[in-house]
């Protein structure tokens, strides 16, 4: 099979393409990174307030008005937000909200250099002398303007404008003499690891074909065929033919972020000279060489002066992305410089970005709004995308915890308490005649939503303000109420309300205090998760378990003419023995009766066949109670525990139990930290137990998801319970064969199991045998 494009005459050389606020942002930010003025508005609140300030305009005013003009090997391109033709006046917008006057300088003089580049352009199209040009700043919580109007003539704009280029054009002459190795050197890049993997040839094709058609792709694939290197490489073999800007390769989890980095660097070791820029992102706590400091020049050392010193970083860092050093943090300390910050920047020049789901489908993701701002040309590669509709779940949900609200005002300031106690006071009254533990509604009262608004003002407010550190459980708040607004901007039919009762509705409640965690919950991620695949020239979600593929249409918004794959099991089903334990209950109302027959289940097969087992419940305190009592009745066969807490170390020592020749069992949590993602081949793993469906709780909110699910899908039950529940024990059974030579044995210990409508769900090519 080849991976080529059809050949095509070598195009001529075309004009480096840059935006007018990618141009200004290289070339006009200064000094410090400062985001105390927030809470910054969201992209459809700046859109909406765009849309108000042309709306009260005269006749003749002109909206987004596309202009753009050469200098040299560069095409700077825009949208003008407005032009009054009566006035000859260019108007800059920028949605706000709180106090302008506390706006950081720096950030002002951002917005003069977009408008006076703008100016420029618009001069040479209209033919104009002179212009006024107007800072308009539109505060989205009061509708106020407030215009700054300067006049300019058109060689001072003229003057500026090619200053601005040339202080890009040789990094742009790098960029696209970069660009050109990359692209030829990929063209020519061969197949890394000798021979196919069986089924890794057709997983390979279907992504190419993906890209080559612009389309979405569902790939279902079993473990250990090399998924990684499997989907990478195709879509970098596509990315010169398809003009692709960069590949984000997107992660549920740390080891997927691993395995990608290990795929590029076995494309390094087969092409050394490979100019492929490789970024990973990671979270800013992880990144953060201050914790407890706020993120400005009063507070941070490393942002004071960040801007000054970027280039010069920036400059070393793409060296080191090229050389396959994924150096952020070393070029950060040598340049004085926030690493975290640093990658951010970073991410314009690299050509893959591996990082976590939420840099792209979260409502403020960084890779999604630089996307859009610069208008790439980007494919997707999305690793074990069965995790991705519990997590859109959950990042376009939004809590509000009591024990959150009463740790800010403990912590706010003066001025921010009586915001703070106003909001206690709505929250309060909204649960106090709350009769049930759950209680849940189409949305949230209007009055308590106004608190939430004009409590997140005022804390910002107070933020804005403050000259150095910030007490960490106010920040916190502040973060949840801004993120609850996010999401109600959002809220429609695919949305809930629900207010959870933290002690028993029989309690007293005191009338001051709130007793009910808050909760705007997503249903169905797929609006927002829609939108974000439409975002990307072509995208591929992979997994081992993406069964079946309308579930997964469904819940991730795919459009209806995504291609998928199934990709048949390469391995020879009798090296897999899969045992339904049919006489063994796991339901909550059976778990005490069945500690006796579920230990003397697992101590039989590790009897018949002594090796490294791992045993997956429902829970830990299930989990607990037969650990308990097997260590009691066999106190030589050696256990291990997942605990409720573990740091990453700890997770490290779990997994260094299982080694080649030792023997013991695991105990863990389906669906937790051990049952997706680790490799354990070989005589490393010979088994899993697996004491539970994984089912969802059957409870009040999950009963609304159900409702909504029938309304939506017509199949609530299999949408809510039986999907979710069995990916997680395919997953957890995926972790005893990794490769072809492998053996091993699973134990499926519920009646329910034998069920029709479960079986459907189970993999094919398993040989179900029920005892």
């Amino acid at each position: 099979m080849q991976f080529e494009a059809p050949t095509a005459p070598a195009p001529a050389p075309s004009p480096t393409v840059i935006a007018v606020r990618a141009l200004c942002e290289f070339t006009a930010k200064a000094g410090d990174v400062d985001l105390r003025f927030t809470p910054s508005p969201t992209a459809e609140q700046g859109m909406a307030g765009h849309r108000i300030v042309a709306a009260r305009r005269a006749d003749g005013y002109r909206s987004e008005l596309r202009v753009e003009a050469p200098h040299g090997h560069l095409l700077v391109r825009g949208r003008i937000d407005g032009y009054d033709t009566a006035r000859r006046r260019l108007e800059e917008i920028k949605t706000h909200r709180g106090d302008l006057a506390r706006m950081p300088a720096n950030h002002r003089a951002l917005h003069w250099a977009q408008a006076k580049v703008y100016g420029w352009l618009l001069c040479r199209a209209e033919g104009l002398r002179e212009l006024d040009i107007a800072l308009v700043y539109f505060d989205i919580d009061t509708g106020v303007e407030t215009s700054l109007i300067e006049r300019f003539d058109a060689d001072t704009l003229r003057a500026f404008f090619e200053r601005q280029c040339d202080g890009y054009a040789a990094w742009a002459r790098q960029e696209a003499a970069h660009r050109a190795r990359r692209d030829d050197a990929l063209s020519h890049l061969g197949w890394p690891l000798g021979e196919f993997r069986s089924g890794q040839r057709d997983l390979a094709k279907a992504v190419f074909n993906a890209a080559r058609s612009r389309r979405r792709l569902l790939a279902q694939a079993p473990t250990g065929i090399g998924k990684t290197m499997g989907v990478l490489f195709p879509l970098l073999k596509a990315a010169p033919g398809q003009g692709l800007d960069k590949v984000f390769f997107l992660t549920a989890r740390t080891p997927g972020r691993q395995l990608a980095l290990d795929a590029v660097v076995q494309l390094r070791a087969h092409a050394p000279r490979l100019p492929l820029r490789v970024l990973t992102l990671v979270a800013r706590d992880q990144a953060c060489e201050h914790p407890g400091r706020a993120c400005h020049g009063e507070s941070c050392p490393l942002a004071r002066g960040f801007y000054d010193r970027l280039p010069a970083a920036r400059a070393e860092a793409v060296d080191e992305l090229s050389a396959g050093a994924d150096a952020v943090r070393t070029v950060a300390q040598h340049h004085r410089v926030c690493p975290y910050y640093l990658a951010q920047d970073l991410v314009r020049w690299a050509d893959v970005v591996i990082a976590d789901y939420n840099y792209w489908f979260d409502l403020g993701g960084l890779l999604h709004a630089l996307t859009q701002a610069h208008q790439w040309r980007i494919g997707l590669l999305v690793d074990e995308g069965h995790n991705l509709v519990a997590r859109g779940r959950s990042m376009y949900s939004a809590t509000l915890e009591p024990a959150r609200l009463g740790a800010a005002l403990a912590a706010a300031p003066a001025a921010s308490k009586r915001a703070l106690q106003r909001l206690r006071r709505q929250w309060s009254a909204l649960v106090r005649e709350q009769s049930q533990p759950y209680t849940c509604s189409a949305s949230p009262p209007k009055a308590f939503v106004a608190a939430v608004q004009q409590t997140a003002a005022a804390l910002g407010e107070q933020l804005a303000g403050e000259p150095a550190e910030v007490d960490p459980a106010f920040l916190r708040f502040h973060f949840d109420l801004l993120h609850f607004m996010r999401v109600h901007e959002r809220h429609d039919e695919n949305w809930q309300f629900d207010a959870t009762l933290d002690a028993p509705a029989d309690v007293p409640r005191s009338r001051g205090a709130p007793s009910a965690t808050l909760c705007l919950r997503n249903v169905v991620p797929a609006p927002v998760l829609r939108e974000r695949f439409a975002a990307a020239h072509c995208a591929v979600v992979f997994s081992a378990t993406l069964a079946p593929a309308r579930f997964y249409i469904d819940m991730l918004g795919l459009p209806d003419d995504t291609a998928t794959l199934a990709i048949v099991c390469p391995f020879n089903p009798a090296h897999l023995q899969v045992r339904i334990a049919r006489h063994i209950s796991t339901r909550h109302a059976d778990r005490a009766a069945s500690l006796d027959a579920l230990v003397a289940l697992v101590t039989d097969q590790y009897a018949r066949a002594p090796g490294n087992y791992i045993a997956f419940f429902s829970s830990f305190d299930y989990l607990q109670q037969v650990a308990d009592r097997l260590a009691l009745r066999h106190p030589g066969i050696t256990l291990w525990r997942q605990d409720r807490s573990m740091a990453e170390a700890q997770r490290a020592a779990f997994l260094d139990r299982f080694q080649p020749g030792s023997q013991g069992i695991g105990f863990a949590v389906l669906g937790g930290v051990f049952g997706e993602g680790i490799d354990l081949p070989g005589s490393r793993l010979v088994g899993a137990f697996i004491a539970t469906l994984g089912l969802p709780q059957v409870n009040a909110a999950n009963e609304a998801m159900r409702r909504r699910m029938d309304a939506l899908f017509g199949d609530g039950w299999r949408y809510t319970y039986l999907h979710p529940g069995l990916q997680k024990v395919i997953q957890a059974a995926g972790r005893v064969i990794r490769g072809p030579q492998d053996r091993g044995v699973v134990h499926l210990i519920d009646d329910r199991f034998a069920r029709q409508d479960v079986c459907e769900v189970l993999p094919a090519w398993w040989r179900l045998d029920e005892r």
